[in-house]
């Protein structure tokens, strides 16, 4: 197979973000670096955005006479965004052809044909990881650069008094990708209308699946698969069980389900109790210790993901930390990621957005990540108000103009960190004067601390609540359950939704699993790596206890500690790790984007690492254990445990492709152990489109 490990092109934009940074096995985007979003300029795969530098001294001195106008005359200082971006790579990892006696087996050609099988998505449209994947992403899929920026103090910016959405500098990552080929492909298979029923369960009922796909077209399943990391013996039990409209309900009521025993372990990554002040307090000691409290932030994050009963709020928290990204890996994430995780994240995830957005803006992690603790009345930072618009509320095509922008990072000004670290209004450095953004009026005549800072918390609430932000929450809600194209029907009702709630989001989730749409969109999304992952070790039954072999040779953390550290590596290599994006738009949450054969074979490899049990951190069950009572022949022994890892059987092509990776026939007579190819035929099952799609 050849190692596609370089991403499909994006349109770029004046940061100079094209997508390579990550998406792939290369693992772009260098977690260690230390500039404000973990990246520096001097890479040419740059993510983000690019060091400030005069344009003029960039292209010469007929800059000016090129259709490029001179800087705008100096008022207050506007510093504009700042520099990323070094990839780090890794090689791509390779399949073993042979068995353990040496047999050859064609295991490499099975499994790259189900491999090619696997990238199979809605539309029925065949693409396969292969070499000519890459033609699927040609010119047609790159927007075009930025043209007509003004220059104001050196920066490069957007034309002042333009719309963001008609210039397209910074097109919403998600629609950009799908404005490929294969997103057109893609675009065909999607449900079209649809009807908001009395409840889930009478939605499912009324529903009939009429895309093209490969998966069984279960609505408890489909259900587990989309507001789940991954369906499992349990969690299919208790759906049954309670029925889909009472299960939902109990997902809706996390506070209600009792943790797991991998959540009560979460007491062994020390960090994770200590607050922002704490962690401060103790950095040198932390550092000496070789405690790292991002990433054990990511670590627990991890583990909520895989052993949580509490599954669609640990879902809605992935969401909200691609939506409202901050990255974990930033000058100054180890001591305030984790607070931005429990104060902001968590206590809002199924709560109120407007209240999310409020307390995001007055987090010190937001105002490191962006700058504007840098931000004064005489020294204007516009990073984090123009985030506010164009990534955490009404998007680009939300209606506001450049404007906007800078009107709003004047009204921003004055927001901080005191000497202990902790939130504080600066009202020497907060510029007064009536402002206008986005239909918003305010007089912001005072400079006093507190009707400073309301008129600030205004207009944040006012762009949560705003139309368009409506609009964006819903199309990005029904993108991540629904499909990477849903339908309009259901974006327009879930938007109005949100706005008769003023912005609550258990609502919109009520609505989105009482539409049609949702259930008719079977087979309609594909696992990301990291999700591909999560599920995996949680179909596979890991448990978060040390395997009695397990020599723990490190004294300064428990087994539970160090295995959590090694599947965040693992998913660091992949390229995908929970709030792993070093720049703040977050990870992209369509198929066209993770296109990378090199991730792929890494995530199949992994699978067949979890069955072996190499990892003695955690315990597993043995594969040949994982059906109770295995079939003595080789083709009921896979449709066994299809059934039982993918929760179908699987085409007759599928099933031929498995059993010529164990070499076997139908007809053949195997034991438990399938004749010493369990492990093999089961990490083959896993690399199916049954286990890719979700």
């Amino acid at each position: 197979m050849a190692d596609q490990n370089v991403p499909p092109r994006r349109p770029r934009d004046d940061r100079g973000w094209d997508g390579r940074q990550h998406h792939s096995a290369d693992g772009y985007g260098d977690p260690h670096a230390s500039t404000p979003y973990g990246y520096d300029s001097a890479h040419p795969y740059q993510g983000g955005y690019p060091a400030q530098a005069d344009p003029r001294e960039q292209y010469g001195d007929g800059y000016a006479h090129a259709g490029h106008p001179a800087p705008a005359p100096r008022g207050p200082q506007w510093v504009g965004p700042e520099g990323l971006g070094r990839p780090v790579g890794t090689g791509l990892p390779t399949l073993d052809d042979d068995d353990e006696s040496g047999r050859k087996v064609g295991r490499r050609k099975a499994m790259v044909a189900l491999g090619g099988t696997a990238a199979v998505v809605a539309g029925g449209a065949a693409l396969a990881m292969t070499p000519q994947l890459r033609g699927l992403f040609g010119d047609e899929a790159v927007a075009g650069d930025a043209t007509g920026s003004t220059v104001t103090d050196g920066t490069a910016a957007r034309p002042s008094g333009q719309q963001p959405s008609t210039v397209r500098t910074y097109t919403e990552q998600n629609e950009s990708y799908m404005g490929s080929r294969a997103g057109e492909a893609l675009k065909k298979n999607t449900p079209t209308g649809g009807r908001t029923l009395s409840g889930p369960a009478a939605a499912a009922a009324a529903t009939q699946v009429t895309v093209k796909t490969v998966l069984a077209k279960d609505p408890i399943l489909h259900l587990a698969r989309r507001a789940t990391f991954g369906p499992t013996p349990a969690v299919i039990a208790d759906i049954k069980n309670q029925g889909i409209d009472a299960w939902i309900r109990a997902q809706l009521a996390p506070e209600k389900i009792e943790p797991s025993k991998a959540e009560l372990k979460l007491t062994e990554l020390p960090t994770l109790k200590l607050d922002a002040q704490q962690l401060r307090a103790q950095r040198d000691q932390l550092n000496d210790q070789g405690a790292q409290p991002e990433r054990e932030m990511v670590d627990a994050t991890v583990a909520r993901q895989i052993w949580s009963n509490r599954q669609l709020f640990e879902v809605m928290v992935d969401f909200w930390n691609d939506f409202l990204h901050v990255a974990a890996d930033f000058d100054g994430g180890e001591v305030y990621r984790n607070s931005f995780d429990q104060d902001v994240v968590r206590k809002h995830a199924l709560g109120s957005y407007p209240e999310m957005l409020v307390a995001a803006n007055k987090h010190p992690a937001l105002l490191i990540y962006l700058n504007q603790k840098d931000s004064r009345k005489d020294a204007i930072n516009e990073n984090l108000a123009r985030e506010n618009l164009e990534l955490y509320s009404v998007g680009v095509d939300g209606g506001y103009e450049e404007q906007d922008v800078r009107q709003a990072a004047m009204l921003q000004t004055g927001r901080g960190i005191d000497r202990d670290g902790k939130y504080v209004f600066k009202p020497e450095q907060h510029y007064v004067g009536k402002v206008k953004i986005l239909g918003f009026t305010h007089a912001n005549n005072s400079a006093d601390p507190k009707k400073a800072d309301a008129a600030i918390d205004a207009y944040i609430t006012y762009l949560a609540k705003h139309p368009s932000t409506a609009k964006y929450v819903a199309q990005s809600l029904a993108t991540r359950f629904v499909s990477d194209t849903p339908p309009k029907s259901l974006v327009d009702r879930l938007a109005k939704i949100y706005t008769t709630n003023n912005g609550l989001i258990k609502p919109v989730l009520m609505a989105l699993f009482c539409s049609t749409e949702f259930w008719a969109a079977v087979g309609q999304k594909v696992r990301r790596p990291m999700e591909y992952l999560v599920a995996t070790y949680r179909v596979l039954g890991v448990s978060p206890e040390a395997s009695p072999k397990h020599n723990n040779g490190d004294n300064k953390r428990t087994p539970y500690a160090r295995g959590l550290r090694q599947i965040h590596d693992k998913l660091r290599e992949l390229g995908h790790f929970p709030m792993g994006q070093p720049t703040p738009d977050g990870y992209p949450d369509v198929y066209v984007a993770w296109t990378s054969a090199g991730t792929m074979v890494n995530g199949w490899n992994e699978a067949g690492e979890i069955l072996a049990g190499y990892r003695t951190t955690f315990t597993y069950t043995a594969p040949e254990k994982l059906v109770a009572k295995p079939p003595a022949t080789a083709g009921a022994y896979v449709d066994a445990l299809s059934a039982r890892l993918v929760g179908q059987k699987l085409s007759t092509r599928e099933k031929n492709l498995i059993l010529g990776v164990a070499g076997v026939p139908a007809t053949a007579k195997v034991d438990a152990t399938f004749n010493g190819a369990i492990t093999a035929v089961a990490r083959a099952i896993l690399a199916s489109p049954q286990h890719h799609l979700r």
